[in-house]
């Protein structure tokens, strides 16, 4: 198989895994299948799972699209070529339960044509992030622990890079730079060079997109059963509103679907079936909402770098309600 077929191959085979694990936790709801095609060039299959056990809604979706470039993606994405492709996976979850939290995670690869159908740029790029409702570190420190440990077997320098650049993406600017989540990693326009090559890359984002799996469903097990009141969920919801003004008003795939002509089921899959916005809503100083809303004002180190002095002041903050 030449490049193309190699990734996607890969993409509908994680496609296939993710759903089954998904699946295997809810324990009662499946997704179903919604084969869609684009007139300008490609299609993708749309995998919805809605009223389960444990999610409320969620998606896992695959597409492979192409086309000619267009003056507004000169314009707007900056992109210079003839023909462009892009093959990738693009995953939202939300659970039923305020304590098990969102999660998303996006793997692509993109070319650029010239007139002659020449590649005259090819990236990769991806990530996945989760944001909790309720601040639980021993789930954090799994879930980066697990990109870390993915990242370290190619480049010990890529879990501290894409960790930053991951907390620096998934901001509401608009909000005093209040992050989505908690983070995880993102990296993009990743283009092979003589030392990292396409096999490289490729390698590299499988790898990624198949630690997804471990790095969720354990989180979900653990926290899929908790008690939780109705407090928790109108929390839920209000960190939702935060989710989808992110999406709406900042996510650069959300304006590459839009901008390309993309499906628009599948690119709004992303938000969540219920939200709050409540005018100046604030949690109580010191309540678990509290410690949840400053971790996404204040990105950690989740792992062994977090220092003591860290550890004190967060539990100082905690406790001075």
């Amino acid at each position: 198989m030449n490049i193309k077929e190699n990734w996607i191959a890969f993409i509908h085979q994680l496609q296939d895994n993710i759903c089954a694990a998904l699946e295997a936790v809810d324990g009662k709801e499946k997704f179903f299948e919604d084969k869609w095609e684009r007139a300008e060039g490609g299609g993708g299959k749309t995998r919805v799972i809605a009223n389960g056990n444990v999610f409320e809604k969620g998606g896992v979706n695959t597409s492979i699209v192409y086309g000619e470039v267009t003056d507004a993606m000169r314009t707007q994405l900056k992109i210079n070529g003839v023909k462009w492709f892009a093959c990738g996976l693009s995953l939202v979850i939300h659970p039923v339960n305020p304590f098990v939290p969102t999660v998303h995670c996006n793997y692509r690869m993109f070319e650029l044509y010239n007139e002659n159908e020449e590649v005259i740029d090819r990236w990769f790029g991806g990530g996945t992030d989760l944001t909790p409702y309720y601040l639980f570190e021993e789930d954090a420190k799994h879930f980066h622990q697990t990109y870390k440990n993915a990242c370290d077997a190619f480049d010990n320098s890529f879990y501290p890079k894409f960790k930053e650049d991951c907390d620096n993406y998934f901001v509401n600017w608009h909000r005093n730079k209040e992050r989505r989540g908690i983070g995880g990693i993102f990296y993009d326009y990743q283009r092979p060079n003589e030392k990292q090559d396409i096999n490289f890359w490729m390698n590299f984002g499988q790898r990624c997109g198949n630690a997804f799996i471990d790095a969720y469903i354990p989180i979900v097990e653990k926290r899929k059963n908790t008690p939780y009141t109705d407090q928790n969920k109108y929390w839920q919801e209000i960190r939702r509103g935060r989710y989808v003004e992110f999406n709406l008003v900042h996510d650069r795939g959300t304006l590459f679907g839009l901008k390309t002509n993309g499906r628009i089921e599948s690119i709004l899959m992303s938000l969540p079936p219920t939200v709050r916005f409540e005018y100046n809503y604030q949690p109580k100083f010191g309540s678990e909402e509290y410690k949840l809303q400053e971790v996404c004002l204040h990105p950690r180190d989740w792992l062994n770098q977090i220092t003591e002095e860290e550890r004190n002041a967060w539990a100082k903050r905690s406790n001075s309600c």
